[in-house]
Formats: C-alpha cells, sequence, structure tokens
C-alpha cells in the first residue's frame, strides 16, 4: 500500500483526532515552556480545511504545502467558494522573500466586449451571472501546482489525497450549507445542472461526491495535466458545448498561473505586502490605511463605528473606488498608474479632498489623477513562513453549472469585467473600459490577501472573502487591532460597514452586527442612508504574531475554525 493511499484509508479518523487536538487561540504555550517544539497557526473557513492544514504542517509541510491541500479540502467541503473551477491569488511569505501568485481566470477566446449586451445594447439581465457564458478559465488547479513546483515540500499526491478521501467517504453536511444551497432554487431555477447535483444534501448526513473524487484522483495522479490537457478538459469542454458556454480545448491549453510582484509600502514602520493588479484589494488597502494616517487629527478621539468614524471612513473609501473605476484592470492588457497611486504626496491629496462634516457629492470624486462568494485562509507555519490565499467562484455557488462528470462548479467570474462601462455589476461596483471583455483578459478582483510584515518577521497574515467589501473589509479589521486594540476575535467579529461611491449616500453594515441606532440616527441627519447589507459580507481571517505569543482568529459569521498548536519538526510521518 503506498503512502497516499494510507492517508487517503485513514483520513477521516485523522481528521478527528487533530479536530480534537488542536489548540484554541487562548492558550498557546509560552515560548519558555515550549522548548524545541514550534509554534503555528491556521485560520480557515471550515473544520475540514483547518484540520488538513494543521495535519500537513505537523507532518512536516510547510505554509504552502497547507495551503495546496487546504485549498483541494475546501473544493470538497466549502463548494459555495471553494474550487477547482474558479480561479485566486495567493501572496507568499517563504525564507525573508515575498512572492505573489495570479491564478485568476481568463476570458475565453470566443469571448468578447458586448457579450452580454441585447441588440439595442442594454445588459441582459444574468447573462453574466448564471449558465455556462457566466463563467471564465478555471485557474485553481495551475495555480496550486506553480506554487508546489517552486515552494512545496510533500509530495503532490499527499496533499491532493486528503481531499480525495473528503470527496469519496464524504463530510457531514452542516445546516448552513443546506439552507444556503435551498435558498437558491429561486436563483438558479431549472437554467443548470445545480440542483441535480446538490439538491440531495441534507443537513447532518454524509455527503459523497464520488464524481469530484475521481477528478481529484486524476489531479494528484497528473497535476494539471490531467484538468487542462486529460479527461477532466474533455468533461469540461463537453459541458460548456452543451450549454453554448465559450471556453474550449484552446482555452485550458493556454492557460497559465503567473507570478506577479507583490505590492509593498510602508506603514507605521510595518512593511504592508498585498495583491498587485488584475487585483485592486492591494493598492485599495495600502491607499485607506495611509489615507487615514493623514487624516489622524480627524480620528483624534472618534470612537469606533461612531457617526464620525463612519463618515470619514465612507469619504475615504469613496475615493478608493472612483480611482479603482477609472484605472483599475488586467495590467497584461492595460497600463495600470499603480505607482502614481500609491505615491505619497498622491494619497495626501486625496486625503485633503475629504470634508470631516459633509458627504460627497459623486460629481466630487472624480478618479484623482491626470489626463459574494469568495474564501480566504490564512497560514503561519513553524518557521515563520506564511500564506494569504483568496481564491473564488465569485457568486454564491458560482455559475450554478456543475461540470457532469467531474463533480465540481465552474464560476460566473465574466461578470467581474465591466459588462457595459458605467453599468453596475452584481456587487454594485461600476468599471470602465480599463476593465472591458477582452479574449484571454483577466478580470478585476477586490481580493486582497495581505501580510504585514515588522522587522522583516511575519506580524499578520489577513483576508476575506465579500466581493466589493473586501478591501474595506480587510481595512477595519487591521484598525481594529492596530488602532483600538482589540484581540484577533474580537477584531473580526466587530461589526463593519461598507460604502462604494454609488449610491453616494448609502452606507451598508453587517446584518448580523448593525451600528447603533443612535449613530443611525446620526448619520441619517448628515443625508446617509442606512441598510443592512444583502448578506452578511465578509469571513475574515486572521493570525497574529504578538510578541512571543502566536493567534488565530475565524470570523463567527462563517463555519471556520481558527486553531494555535505547537509540533516538533522533527517528527514525520
Amino acid at each position: 500500500m503506498t503512502r497516499e493511499s494510507r492517508i487517503v484509508r485513514l483520513l477521516p479518523a485523522l481528521l478527528l483526532a487533530i479536530a480534537v487536538a488542536g489548540c484554541t487561540q487562548n492558550d498557546p504555550p509560552a515560548a519558555s515552556e515550549r522548548g524545541q517544539l514550534r509554534v503555528a497557526a491556521v485560520a480557515m473557513p471550515d473544520r475540514h480545511g483547518a484540520a488538513v492544514s494543521e495535519a500537513v504542517i505537523r507532518s512536516g509541510g510547510n505554509a504552502v504545502d497547507a495551503a495546496i491541500a487546504a485549498g483541494f479540502a475546501l473544493a470538497v467541503t466549502f463548494p459555495e467558494a471553494g474550487n477547482i473551477g474558479g480561479g485566486g491569488f495567493m501572496l507568499i511569505r517563504m525564507d525573508g522573500e515575498s512572492s505573489f501568485l495570479d491564478y485568476r481566470e481568463t476570458a475565453p477566446l470566443a469571448a468578447h466586449r458586448d457579450m452580454f449586451l441585447d441588440a439595442d445594447g442594454e445588459v441582459i439581465e444574468n447573462a453574466s451571472l448564471i449558465g455556462h457564458r457566466a463563467a471564465g478559465v478555471p485557474g485553481t488547479v495551475a495555480g496550486f501546482w506553480a506554487a508546489h513546483q517552486r515552494f512545496g515540500t510533500k509530495p503532490w499526491r499527499e496533499l491532493v489525497a486528503p481531499a480525495v478521501a473528503l470527496a469519496e467517504h464524504g463530510f457531514i453536511a452542516p445546516q448552513s450549507l443546506v439552507d444556503h444551497v435551498q435558498s437558491l432554487r429561486d436563483w438558479f431555477g431549472d437554467s443548470t445542472n445545480f440542483f441535480e447535483y446538490f439538491g440531495s444534501m441534507r443537513a447532518g448526513d454524509v455527503f459523497r461526491q464520488p464524481q469530484l473524487a475521481q477528478t481529484l484522483r486524476r489531479i494528484a495522479e497528473t497535476g494539471p495535466q490531467d484538468f487542462y490537457h486529460g479527461e477532466t478538459a474533455r468533461l469540461l469542454v463537453r459541458q460548456m458545448q452543451s450549454g453554448e458556454g465559450l471556453i474550449g480545448d484552446e482555452d485550458l491549453q493556454r492557460y497559465a498561473a503567473v507570478w506577479r510582484e507583490p505590492l509593498s509600502a510602508l506603514w507605521r514602520g510595518y512593511e504592508i505586502v498585498s495583491a498587485p493588479p488584475p487585483s485592486s484589494g492591494g493598492f485599495a488597502v495600502i491607499q485607506l490605511l495611509k489615507t487615514k494616517d493623514y487624516l489622524h487629527h480627524f480620528f483624534d478621539g472618534v470612537p469606533h463605528n461612531s457617526a464620525q468614524y463612519v463618515h470619514l471612513v465612507a469619504e475615504m473609501e469613496k475615493r478608493v473606488f472612483a480611482d479603482r473605476a477609472e484605472y483599475l484592470g488586467d495590467p497584461d492588457y492595460v497600463d495600470v498608474p499603480i505607482r502614481q497611486l500609491l505615491a505619497e504626496e498622491y494619497i495626501q491629496r486625496r486625503a485633503r479632498e475629504v470634508d470631516p462634516q459633509r458627504i460627497s457629492s459623486v460629481d466630487g470624486v472624480a478618479p484623482g489623477l491626470e489626463s459574494h462568494d469568495t474564501t480566504h485562509y490564512s497560514i503561519l507555519d513553524g518557521m515563520g513562513n506564511a500564506v494569504s490565499n483568496t481564491y473564488t467562484i465569485n457568486w454564491d455557488f458560482g455559475s450554478g453549472v456543475v461540470v457532469q462528470g467531474a463533480g465540481f462548479l465552474l464560476n460566473n467570474e465574466m461578470d467581474d469585467f465591466s459588462v457595459k462601462p458605467g453599468v453596475p455589476n452584481v456587487y454594485g461596483v461600476v468599471g470602465n473600459t480599463a476593465n472591458e471583455i477582452q479574449p484571454g483578459k483577466r478580470m478585476l478582483s477586490s481580493m486582497s490577501p495581505t501580510i504585514l510584515l515588522e522587522d522583516e518577521q511575519v506580524k499578520m497574515v489577513i483576508g476575506t472573502p465579500g466581493g466589493s467589501t473586501i478591501f474595506t473589509s480587510v481595512f477595519q479589521a487591521i484598525v481594529n487591532i492596530e488602532d483600538f486594540g482589540m484581540s484577533p476575535a474580537d477584531a473580526v467579529d466587530a461589526g463593519r460597514f461598507h460604502h462604494q461611491l454609488l449610491p453616494a449616500d448609502l452606507v451598508t453594515y453587517s446584518p448580523s452586527r448593525p451600528l447603533p441606532g443612535s449613530v443611525m440616527s446620526a448619520l441619517g441627519e448628515r443625508g446617509y442612508r442606512l441598510e443592512p447589507h444583502s448578506w452578511e459580507f465578509g469571513n475574515v481571517q486572521i493570525v497574529l504574531r504578538d510578541g512571543d505569543r502566536v493567534l488565530a482568529a475565524s470570523d463567527p459569521r462563517g463555519r471556520g475554525d481558527s486553531r494555535v498548536f505547537e509540533y516538533s519538526p522533527g517528527i514525520r510521518d
């Protein structure tokens, strides 16, 4: 029996044992008590991802090994967002160097600018969200393989094996997942095969996915070869042909993950490392943090989530979204002026535009230069290496199209392009020609995997899902810790709010953690409309090094699992 097959056979018991043995964020041992033991931490959107990533690190793997194994496991147990049919961004800190891997989806070669417009030039409702044409070319398998080739230390098959076991043996479906599936009956209706695959899921029952298990076995054996050139590729293209989709053989064969230079900026003695274009997230997190410091005289003494605090942050966010709409896109297709957008003098100038009392009109927030569902996890291994990974199929359960015979969902990332300049996407965000549809182009994203460094060592690993709310949520969580002294657990639990330029007077807030009534009244008197967000946005995952302690926290809005654990680096399975 091979080592990989033993792992597959024993995984259900292994996952249970690790889940029981995991330490909480409140009881990591002090440095003096650890001796030669190392301390690692993971913050995951579900317990299966947490157990798998911990098992990999305990067995001698590094943060990248753990990230790959968790990513495949979440493709099984977190189907609303975990994926092999989507794409994402992986920010890596390994051996003192930062790297960024772009495995974002691309537009099919047959895609074109006006593909979602009718004969009158108007946007066809939901055409970029539901069904085969909504899907971009998936990048996750290629991305994980590229990360493994550069940084992985464990055998590839061993990292995919836990996902194979979870798909074959099944996992107990939580009530929240089943409710989520059932809530989409009107959304997908009978326009996709979504309910043929997921409709049998029942809360508390074991949900098995034999087709996905076979696909993962092929990926375990051949890496991306099967997914982009072999049997899985054939099944994917056949699924596209059955619904007039655009992804063909050439699209899959040409797909490549891309290594890019991460964005980096100094802030309060930290180095912020975050996502470059085609993400808008990194630039936005950096702009927001620095703008807040330039406005420190307005923030001094202002309580957390008070009316004045919300107003000032909304004014900052408004300007970030204006720049995002005008300038951000795939850097392989458009010239993104990222250095100018992050220049100190530019951020200072934008900060000076903020009116501390009144709401800026949309016309008054022009671009400043001249001329729903995603998942995130954070990992810190015992050697100080870190991964901040955000990947997605876009809206809940993507396009709703399951690849028949392969058992995985396809994304609906085509909606992240500007389907028509000035027309909002599903998140209400507008764009311009920089993000228009072009064959082979990567669509703009808000994903913001971020790492903070202090004296070259990892201080914080953070990220979240949430569409256009991603970078505003990451920003608020960082500020909660740095400015308000919150623990990671309190920082992710705190109420959040969001503003994104349009409508100019609308601020939304966490439905489960509303702003106080007095704050909403005060903001209403200033002219704001306060509404609960249309979904419970954000599922923030944080790992924080605080002196000799390591802390981890998962957002209680989701079904996440964070754990800090010690292990001996000399032990191998």
